[in-house]
């Protein structure tokens, strides 16, 4: 099929193969988590990242950079079908210029792409876009960009395709750092409220990431995952999650499932190992059942709150609510990216 760019993928994803990983049976495959989700039944909506190609055979543009001295654009494509995006066509179009990434484009079919966020109910003026130089690291030994939100950032699109509305189920992960985040509003990916308002609880499912304490928390110091769900950040279905520990690696998958009655929140080390099942259950009371809208945000919250700090590598929002099978496929294909990584050895190179 053809995704919104005129980039073709694999008629049948990427086949899922089993494999022993860490002496555990599992899945994984040779594309991308969208091959995984694909493969899998459940199909990504939107698969938006900075470093890399989310499917095996995406071919196209990751995302778009602003020169602010000119206000020139240029679109910043992966080196290679399924790889990592060219950071050498940014730097020199950037040049000594400060550029910002105005666009990051939907991966999948659906072309849910994320522009500069509107106005809203508790940021009433536009949101600015991040220095697309900020934060220079290494996946799978290239160099790459990450996205690196520092407050008054933020990204969205109220008119989308495919994504879950109502009580539909729907799973999602980002990729973020563990090193770098606060404890304001809202520093989320995900579902939320089409006119950037906020709707009361239900209208939003969004995984978020940092140390915010005002509504719920996790059982130490943080930082968590947590559902952002409205009106409510949820590290359980109770105020305080005792089961849900911190995640400081210096990347992190984060992983927030919902379903019609409950959801589930996973996290772990995005370079090793396994995830960690945070929470699977009931949603907390006034939130069942959902009444999610279907815009999508990153690095804000649904009614435009954009207090919070955070990084963005990759993030997948799927359809319907992926087995714990595929979830451990996802994270060995995101472990296997080789986030921070050179190819020559082991060590961890944050640029």
């Amino acid at each position: 099929f053809m995704s919104a760019g005129g980039v073709r993928h694999s008629p049948i994803a990427a086949m899922m193969r089993p494999t022993v990983l860490a002496a555990m049976t599992t899945v994984v495959s040779a594309g991308g988590p969208c091959d995984i989700y694909d493969a899998a039944g459940n199909p990504c909506v939107a698969a938006h990242s900075v470093v890399r190609a989310l499917y095996g055979s995406y071919s196209g543009s990751l995302y778009t950079v602003k020169r602010l001295s000119d206000n020139a654009t240029k679109d910043i494509a992966v080196l290679a079908a399924g790889g990592f995006a060219d950071a050498a066509a940014q730097d020199e179009f950037c040049g000594r210029s400060e550029c910002v990434i105005q666009r990051i484009f939907d991966q999948s079919p659906k072309g849910n792409h994320l522009d500069l966020a509107p106005p809203g109910g508790a940021a009433r003026h536009p949101d600015n876009g991040v220095n697309a130089s900020r934060h220079k690291l290494v996946v799978g030994g290239h160099p790459v960009y990450g996205a690196y939100f520092e407050g008054g950032m933020g990204y969205r699109n109220d008119h989308t395709s495919g994504i879950a509305t109502g009580d539909d189920p729907e799973s999602m992960y980002m990729v973020t750092s563990g090193k770098h985040y606060n404890g304001g509003c809202c520093f989320d990916y995900g579902n939320a409220e089409t006119d950037a308002l906020d709707h009361g609880a239900g209208t939003m499912e969004a995984v978020y990431f940092g140390n915010s304490s005002g509504w719920g928390r996790g059982g130490d110091q943080g930082p968590w995952v947590m559902a952002d769900l409205e009106n409510g950040l949820w590290a359980d279905k109770v105020r305080v999650g005792v089961n849900n520990t911190h995640l400081d690696s210096d990347f992190v998958t984060a992983m927030v499932k919902g379903k019609a009655g409950g959801f589930a929140l996973k996290g772990g080390n995005a370079q090793e190992g396994s995830l960690k099942l945070m929470y699977e259950g009931e949603r907390p009371e006034h939130y069942n059942p959902m009444k999610k809208q279907g815009a999508i945000i990153l690095g804000i919250g649904g009614d435009n709150s954009d207090w919070a700090i955070g990084t963005f590598y990759e993030g997948v929002m799927a359809s319907g609510y992926a087995s714990d099978a595929t979830d451990a496929a996802v994270q060995a294909n995101i472990v296997a990216a080789g986030y921070g990584r050179s190819k020559a050895d082991s060590e961890t190179v944050l640029i």
